[in-house]
């Protein structure tokens, strides 16, 4: 395997952690958003916030990552990928913005208008984050963002495998939320929140893996070097995803909540590892290959030594903020755990 092989999968293992930890965050938006009023909403909102409250900042770690090593190991990519993607990119950003600023604002609200304002505003910038980020790897996915990166601004991310990125990605942030709510609410003590989002979890997994199951054809069409892979060389992955998704389904309908989560997590990362192996070599499909694309040797034994680095530090650090919201202590704060009952 090449040098710039090895950065590009160490580069990719960020965007994988990224579509599982940061999609289940940006996917609590969607349970905020359909929760209703605040007589029925409350008890899943306050849920919301005690999961995600300790880990939201965290989850960016990964998207910084990405986008220095994408910068640093292919500078001409990166500068195509913003220069072309640029709107989309810049409005995923902004929902990064307001929906942390709407997150905070909503816990120190002085009237319910006010938490009720800053709660749709944070729900709505959750979803519309994953989805201009999916627009954004549809467009390279697609061929759309030429070498010299001057494609066209709106029509490069509008396209349908743009369109199916975007939607996949909120609905698979939706799903993968969805089942760790679900877990939260039962390990909390609160049966009836687990049941309510248990049904509503298995409505948006059925749905999300229909829309990933009709993709496929308008994907050949549009972007045939994609679809060509994913019905090659990645159709293995698509069949795991595709399992791992029905086993998350049969878990949740058989309430084996806890274990759900590693299915669903595991639909969603064969999914995106998928991806990458069907557009390999290419880094922009069509376009640029993943060697033309590398930047000067030296660059990439600095950025190896750097992942080495975190992996001692960082990953550590992470585990560990992850591990403490899992403890019984973290549980008896809950909302309805039996502590409260």
């Amino acid at each position: 395997m090449d040098l710039s092989d090895v950065v590009a999968t160490a580069m990719f293992i960020g965007v994988v952690l990224y579509a599982l930890f940061g999609g289940a965050d940006f996917g609590s938006g969607f349970w905020d958003l359909t929760a209703g009023g605040p007589q029925r909403g409350s008890r899943l909102r306050v849920l919301i916030d005690h999961s995600i409250g300790p880990v939201w900042e965290a989850n960016h770690v990964w998207l910084i990552y990405i986008l220095v090593f994408l910068w640093t190991a292919y500078p001409a990519a990166f500068a195509a990928i913003m220069t072309t993607l640029f709107i989309p990119m810049s409005l995923a950003l902004l929902g990064i913005v307001l929906r942390g600023a709407n997150f905070a604002f909503r816990k120190y609200s002085a009237t319910l208008g006010q938490a009720r304002l800053f709660g749709a505003l944070f729900a709505g910038a959750s979803l519309i984050t994953p989805f201009f980020f999916g627009t954004a790897v549809g467009a390279i996915a697609s061929g759309r963002v030429p070498a010299e990166g001057y494609g066209h601004p709106v029509r490069s991310w509008l396209s349908p495998t743009s369109i199916l990125g975007g939607t996949l990605a909120v609905g698979t942030s939706a799903f993968l939320a969805g089942v760790f709510l679900t877990a939260d609410a039962a390990r909390s003590g609160d049966g009836a929140l687990a049941g309510y989002l248990r049904s509503r979890t298995l409505i948006v997994g059925g749905v999300t893996g229909a829309v990933a199951i009709a993709a496929i054809l308008p994907i050949r069409h549009d972007a045939p070097t994609l679809g060509a892979g994913l019905l090659g060389r990645a159709l293995p992955l698509i069949a795991l995803s595709a399992a791992a998704g029905a086993a998350t389904l049969v878990l949740l309908y058989r309430r084996r909540f806890g274990w759900a989560r590693v299915p669903a997590a595991t639909a969603v990362a064969a999914i995106v590892i998928g991806w990458a192996v069907a557009q390999t070599p290419w880094i922009l499909v069509d376009e640029m290959l993943i060697a033309d694309a590398a930047g000067a040797r030296a660059t990439l034994l600095a950025l190896l030594a750097v992942v080495a680095l975190a992996a001692v530090t960082v990953l550590p650090a992470l585990a560990y903020l992850f591990w403490l919201t899992q403890t019984d202590a973290w549980v008896r704060e809950q909302p309805g755990s039996p502590e409260e009952a």
